[in-house]
């Protein structure tokens, strides 16, 4: 609102004045309009490539039950799963037994959720369509979660290229102005100190 003096009408009023006052009067429109629907449209593009991993995830991915064989044990470490939104139990490893969808019989060391696992007990694991271990699928919170910060992110980008590119032309205007001062003074010239000339 300060830089609407630009417009009235004023015999001291640049031409830079001017254009540095549509400048700014642009720029905030890209920052109330574009820069929103640029981070909502890209939101948008990532939540449906999010969907479409969830949904081709928990066609790829089941859910079968594994025996315990014997357990490996280490310090319980959790860590945040990026997929799932979820910790998971990563410091306790067992050996187990488990089937691929196919009915054959599978084996290896994984990760489990029990907290004091014996031989016997049985916990759930994912496994692929051959029937390997894999983490759990993606949720669709997850994705949605992420989405909303891709959005955020590309409204933030979109906000910065703006604001960036506003300063950038303000600073090329304020040197141009510099330059046209700098011809002018040449031109008009202080006489101060010179012989003859009358100061």
């Amino acid at each position: 609102m300060v830089g609407l003096w630009r417009w009235r009408r004023n015999p001291l009023r640049r031409g830079t004045d001017l254009a540095e006052a549509w400048v700014a009067l642009t720029a905030v429109l890209l920052l109330a309009l574009a820069a929103p629907a640029v981070g909502w449209l890209g939101g948008k593009r990532v939540d449906a490539a999010l969907r479409e991993t969830v949904r081709v995830q928990h066609e790829q991915r089941h859910r079968t039950s594994a025996l315990v064989v014997s357990s490996t044990p280490r310090r319980a470490l959790t860590a945040f799963d990026a997929e799932s939104a979820t910790e998971q139990n990563m410091g306790l490893r067992v050996v187990a037994t488990w089937r691929a969808p196919d009915g054959t019989a599978r084996g290896g060391t994984v990760p489990t959720s029990l907290r004091t696992p014996h031989a016997g007990d049985t916990f759930t694991i994912w496994a692929d369509g051959q029937g390997r271990y894999v983490r759990a699928p993606m949720n669709a919170e997850a994705g949605r979660a992420h989405a909303v910060l891709a959005g955020l992110g590309f409204a933030t980008l979109a906000a910065g290229l703006v604001e960036g590119a506003r300063r950038l032309i303000v600073w090329r205007l304020v040197q141009r102005r510099y330059r046209r001062l700098d011809r002018a003074w040449a031109a008009a010239g202080p006489d101060w100190g010179r012989t003859g000339a009358g100061s």
